[in-house]
C-alpha cells in the first residue's frame, strides 16, 4: 500500500468514526417508575451490584459506553436486559422475572463479559445463593413467581393417566 492510500483510509476511517457518534443511540435512564419491593437490604445491595446496569432504571454507563459503537452495543443488551426483567417498573417486571433466581444459578447472569469489565458484579458462591433465594421472595411477593414455582408447573402438566 502506498502511503497516500493508508493516508485516505485512516481519513476515512476518522471521518466514519466521527460521524457513528452522532447516531443517538444510547443508553436513557427513564424515572424510577415503582421498584421493587425487595425481600431484605442483601438482596437489594446484590441485585444492584450485579443486575441493575442492565435491568433497571438507574444504569451507570461507563465512559466508554457513551462511545459509538460500543455505545450501541450497551444500549441493546440493556433494551434487552429491562425487557426481560425490570425491576424499577413493578407492573412491568417482564414475563420472565420468575427466572431471575434460576439464570443466576445456572451461571447465566451476571454474563462473563460484564463480570470481565466490572469486577464489582462478581458474586461469591455465598452472595450466589443469596441472591437467588432473594430474587425467588421478592419476585414471588411481587406477582412474578420464583424459579422453583415455575419449575413445579412444568411438573404439574396434564398427564394422561
Amino acid at each position: 500500500m502506498t502511503r497516500r492510500l493508508v493516508s485516505r483510509l485512516a481519513v476515512a476511517a476518522a471521518t466514519v468514526f466521527a460521524l457513528a457518534q452522532l447516531v443517538p443511540y444510547r443508553v436513557q435512564n427513564p424515572p424510577v417508575v415503582e421498584e421493587v419491593r425487595w425481600d431484605s437490604p442483601r438482596t437489594a445491595e446484590l441485585a444492584r451490584r450485579a443486575c441493575f446496569d442492565c435491568h433497571s432504571h438507574e444504569v451507570v454507563v461507563p465512559w466508554y459506553g457513551h462511545v459509538a459503537p460500543v455505545a450501541w452495543v450497551v444500549r441493546h443488551h440493556v433494551d434487552e436486559g429491562r425487557a426481560a426483567l425490570d425491576f424499577s417498573d413493578v407492573a412491568h417486571l417482564g414475563e420472565e422475572a420468575h427466572e431471575a433466581g434460576e439464570v443466576v444459578a445456572e451461571g447465566e447472569m451476571p454474563p462473563a463479559y460484564y463480570t470481565a469489565l466490572h469486577p464489582e458484579a462478581r458474586l461469591t458462591d455465598a452472595e450466589k445463593r443469596a441472591l437467588i433465594d432473594g430474587l425467588d421472595a421478592t419476585l414471588r411477593a411481587a406477582g412474578g413467581g420464583s424459579h422453583e414455582d415455575a419449575d413445579e408447573e412444568e411438573d404439574d402438566g396434564d398427564h394422561d393417566d
